[in-house]
């Protein structure tokens, strides 16, 4: 096993949605690889393996990982945030993030025709300012109920937010909106490069109210985009791309992150997504301290 590493002074985690299809075809197996390259905790997003909750924790246990934090979309969140709840105590969560919005209308998604990423793509990219004011409001909801719980809500961001209505911006909109207390933010720092902005500016302006990171990175010579699918942007592994993450780990101390989850984006070009997460995994070890 490779020595443990710990840039933030914190558990390196892995968002699980990175070798989704490896947990499928080997949910112990790959779990005790996350575990012998030297990942401590994971992030389970619900549509990364066909396992349930209860059988999952059962192969985390096995192979010494824990799970700090769930995702649902919002759509996922709107058709049962029990389970959602009763799924991350299963799995000995604290968080439980939404990792996407939602039109407020749920028929402008055409559910009967649209699966899987079509599904998401039509999700994000046609949300309007009214609906992110909807969603803010179902985000201090859930975070209510979350916090009665004994849970911790959050908001997990990729590009659309940065989609400009005038002078607003959703992402502000949603800090502003939601009450810390109920509902705090799992940066992607990645997604937030790709639509120009700077992660350690946000941290810095809104200090406390980001609690969890994903951190990935892309290949340098991409044009900054608002827009899911664009396909501008293409994926590498940390420390073989554009993002520099020394002065985003230095925001993320002052502001007092909690917890951090590589996540590399498919398609994996250069080596298969295990042999990609070790290489990710390498790079953090040396920023270590």
């Amino acid at each position: 096993m490779l020595m443990r590493s710990n840039p933030l002074g914190l558990p390196v985690g892995l968002e699980l949605y990175t070798v989704s299809a490896e947990l499928n075809r080997d949910l112990a197996g790959t779990l005790e690889r996350i575990a012998q390259i030297g990942y401590q905790v994971v992030e389970w997003p619900r549509f990364a393996t066909d396992a349930g909750p209860q059988a999952l924790r059962r192969a985390l246990d096995a192979a010494g990982l824990r799970c700090p934090s769930v995702h649902y979309t919002m759509l996922e969140l709107q058709a049962g945030f029990e389970k959602a709840l009763e799924a991350a105590k299963t799995l000995g969560a604290h968080y439980v993030i939404c990792s996407a919005p939602m039109p407020r209308d749920p028929a402008r998604l055409k559910l009967a025709e649209k699966t899987g990423l079509a599904l998401f793509l039509d999700s994000v990219n046609h949300v309007t300012l009214d609906d992110w004011r909807w969603n803010a409001n179902q985000l201090n909801r859930y975070g209510e109920q979350a916090n009665k719980a004994g849970l911790q809500f959050g908001y997990h961001n990729h590009n659309v937010e940065f989609k400009r209505f005038d002078d607003v911006t959703p992402y502000d909109l949603l800090l502003r909106s939601t009450d810390p207390k109920l509902v705090v933010f799992e940066m992607d720092c990645g997604w937030v490069t790709v639509a120009g902005r700077s992660p350690a500016a946000y941290m810095e302006k809104y200090p406390g109210r980001v609690q969890l990171l994903h951190i990935k990175d892309f290949r340098a010579g991409f044009k900054p985009t608002i827009m899911q699918g664009e396909g501008t942007a293409t994926p590498t592994e940390l420390g073989r791309g554009s993002i520099d993450y020394g002065p985003i780990f230095a925001a993320a101390k002052a502001s007092g992150v909690q917890a951090y989850f590589v996540e590399q984006e498919p398609p994996f070009l250069d080596m298969p997504a295990l042999e990609a997460i070790k290489a990710d995994y390498e790079y953090l070890h040396k920023l270590d301290g």
